[in-house]
């Protein structure tokens, strides 16, 4: 049986362990074959952004056209969409595609730096009514909300507020939380089903590309026709267990790795 096809939309990670080279791994990693539209070269570390590079509208619309035209994809994923313009190609080319979908509405990196243009916000916002499911965290879906979301009581309301008003299923991850105990991820789907995942809290240096491994993690068990909740507990098995196996170095200052690779037979 031919393996599933996923496909990142995303920006290219020059430290690797986010983008297109997070999502590639997950794939690899989840028995999937990885097809990727890139939408930028993004300059960075785990502990700062230095530039983004958008590529050439041109050049972005071909690489999607000619992936959608000849490949059957089971599944998609967008990462950073760096430009209103680059967003209005993804709605255009994906709306009357029958196609599972997970947006991760990525906004802010890891180290607080904004990696979108300021005009952007409107244009995802439409990009989201196409999604199977989004994946925010806090800061994004604070964003999106335009409100503050710090405790649990917080991250219910503000789910089932994102999945009411984008009409999709919305996977709130919770590692922004207050809470030092534990991590609450939520995930509500489109009926108003609700289940949260839970998993124990690590102290990690960084948690620089765990959005995006979670988020090709989830599209994984969607190309694979898993139900929701089972391809998000796939998805947040997948990235507790990278977390738990992540690397550090000390070149200069603390740098760190989650390791998408070291996973046993993959989907432990």
């Amino acid at each position: 049986m031919a393996k599933p096809i996923v496909l990142s939309i995303a920006g290219s990670d020059s430290s690797a362990g986010a983008g297109l080279q997070a999502d590639l791994k997950t794939f690899s990693t989840l028995g999937c074959h990885g097809l990727t539209a890139l939408t930028c070269v993004v300059a960075e570390t785990p502990l700062e952004v230095r530039n983004i590079h958008p590529v050439p509208l041109a050049v972005f619309r071909d690489q999607l056209e000619i992936l959608l035209e000849s490949y059957p994809i089971n599944a998609i994923k967008t990462g950073l969409l760096c430009t209103p313009e680059q967003i209005a190609i993804v709605s255009e080319l994906l709306q009357d595609r029958d196609i599972p979908l997970v947006v991760d509405p990525v906004m802010v990196a890891s180290t607080g730096d904004t990696l979108q243009t300021s005009d952007s916000l409107e244009a995802l916002k439409k990009l989201l009514t196409l999604a199977t499911v989004i994946t925010p965290n806090f800061p994004e879906a604070e964003i999106l909300l335009d409100r503050k979301i710090q405790t649990n009581v917080d991250q219910q309301s503000a789910a089932l507020a994102l999945t009411k008003q984008f009409a999709t299923a919305c996977y709130l991850k919770g590692g922004h939380s207050t809470s030092n105990q534990e991590i609450c991820d939520l995930l509500v789907e489109r009926d108003g089903a609700k289940s949260a995942l839970k998993a124990p809290f690590h102290e990690i240096p960084q948690t620089h590309g765990t959005g995006c491994t979670l988020a090709a993690a989830f599209a994984v068990g969607l190309a694979e026709r898993q139900t929701m909740f089972e391809a998000a507990h796939q998805a947040q098995k997948f990235t507790q267990r990278a977390i738990r196996n992540s690397q550090s170095w000390e070149v200069p200052g603390t740098d760190m790795a989650i390791m998408h690779l070291d996973q046993v037979q993959g989907k432990t």
